[in-house]
């Protein structure tokens, strides 16, 4: 079997025996459920209903008119109890609208069609309607990236789930085969496009035999073994190493004729276009040394992240009352992540809700958690050597550090996507990804403010 991979990176522990051999399960209902308006990158979205207003479960309730911004929709049928901004997990407020669950939900039923017959235009409309986003963590509007404004021939279909401890794309690649598949065929005929890739890591052999059954006899369609590397699954990576293509610095994969998509959303498309279901709920994986019972979660949308973990026994070690006040004693969690341990998000505090690019929800022991104050960069150029995009994280961090955005810009920082591996590698501790945020939040305000 050829294994391909791509140039750089880093080998990291994988520390997804938590949590893969977990079939997918749902936990019982929140009592509220908190839905930010703006779940995705673009506009943020008004909302289109009141407090005090009645909503049922698959209800938009909120949307923008600009081409890049997706709607929301409330995942439970409640009553609206506020529009306020609420803390996201990125630390920000963002308007939100809290809906107070009703005790008895009427379960929602989604018409059928055939998704087969559906035009392009028609399949683009499901998918916008649906406020579908990239459900990897990047949470780029999915109606926006199928319009591109050249010819497309690849959809590669990012199957890697590199970072270590998420698994919850390898749970739905095993489930909901078939759907997926479905999806990502859907996805090739908005675009024209001819092929379809499924890049799926070696760690994962069982996923990879599920899709070639799936697929046998299929034009068009093909499954890519790659090599365990972190970031893997990183669009331009994971072309490089499936086609050999490379993306220009600063340009799409649009450029060299590839549209990337994500299990999960490839999954919602299918759901949108065979259901009329819009995205109210997503699979997430879980998981932690000081998880009580890791798992592969379906979650409704907007379900603080304190009800997962309650509802699937708290921390590790606590004691069995424990759980039902969430006490998260500092001896047994030393961090709590939402996303994967390399791009995610620490949380300071439990009452943020799970959105459309939420993979997972880590927690961690002290002893997996080195705390320690960064120091200056000793010039090693380990950042340098393991960086998959070619870039200097050592100097885009200096000038960062000295409020130097314009030139920490300059070398590179624009094209940083936050994967992590400098801060991984860094024998100072640097924050280089919080030096990279930083610079695009200036660069941003300054080009808003012109």
């Amino acid at each position: 079997m050829s294994v391909k991979t791509f140039e750089r990176g880093v080998f990291l522990p994988h520390y997804k025996e938590f949590s893969e051999g977990e079939p997918i399960s749902t936990i019982a209902l929140p009592q509220e459920v908190i839905i930010p308006l703006q779940q995705h990158i673009g506009a943020p979205g008004q909302a289109l209903v009141s407090v005090g207003d009645k909503v049922k479960a698959g209800q938009k309730i909120g949307e923008s008119s600009a081409f890049v911004s997706a709607p929301v929709h409330a995942s439970l049928d409640g009553t609206v109890t506020a529009i306020e901004p609420r803390p996201s997990f990125t630390g920000d407020k963002v308007e939100s609208v809290v809906i107070a669950v009703d005790m008895e939900q009427k379960e929602p039923q989604w018409p059928e069609r055939d998704h087969t017959a559906l035009s392009k235009d028609e399949i683009k409309a499901a998918i916008k309607e649906a406020g579908i986003v990239g459900m990897g963590g990047a949470a780029f509007p999915t109606h926006v990236k199928l319009s591109p404004p050249r010819p497309i021939d690849t959809i590669i279909i990012n199957a890697c789930e590199c970072e270590p401890f998420l698994t919850c794309d390898h749970r739905m690649m095993l489930e909901r085969t078939s759907d997926l598949v479905e999806g990502a065929k859907l996805i090739a005929k908005v675009v024209d496009a001819p092929n379809v890739i499924f890049g799926v890591e070696i760690n994962k052999p069982d996923a990879i035999e599920a899709l070639q059954n799936k697929i046998a006899g299929e034009n068009g369609l093909s499954v890519v073994s790659l090599e365990v590397k972190y970031p893997q699954g990183s669009e331009k990576q994971l072309i490089k190493a499936t086609l050999n293509r490379e993306v220009p610095p600063g340009k799409l994969p649009l450029e060299v004729g590839v549209v990337v998509q994500n299990v999960a959303t490839a999954i919602a498309v299918y759901e949108a276009c065979h259901l009329s279901k819009p995205l109210i709920e997503r699979v997430l994986t879980l998981t932690g040394d000081a998880a009580a019972n890791p798992g592969n979660l379906k979650v409704k949308l907007g379900t603080p992240i304190s009800h997962v973990i309650k509802e699937r026994g708290g921390v590790k070690g606590a004691p069995p009352d424990a759980k039902d006040e969430l006490q998260m004693p500092p001896h047994l969690v030393g961090k709590v992540i939402m996303g994967g341990p390399m791009t995610g998000w620490a949380q300071s505090h439990l009452n943020v809700p799970v959105i459309k690019g939420t993979s997972g929800i880590l927690l961690f022991s002290p002893a997996m958690v080195v705390e320690s104050e960064h120091t200056d960069c000793v010039r090693c150029a380990k950042c340098v050597d393991h960086c998959p995009m070619f870039l200097y994280p050592n100097y885009i961090g200096l000038y960062a550090e000295m409020g130097n955005f314009d030139e920490a810009a300059e070398w590179g920082a624009m094209d940083c996507f936050e994967c992590g591996i400098c801060v991984y590698v860094c024998p100072a501790n640097r924050p280089i990804v919080q030096f990279v945020r930083q610079t695009k939040k200036e660069i941003a305000a300054a080009k808003a403010a012109k």
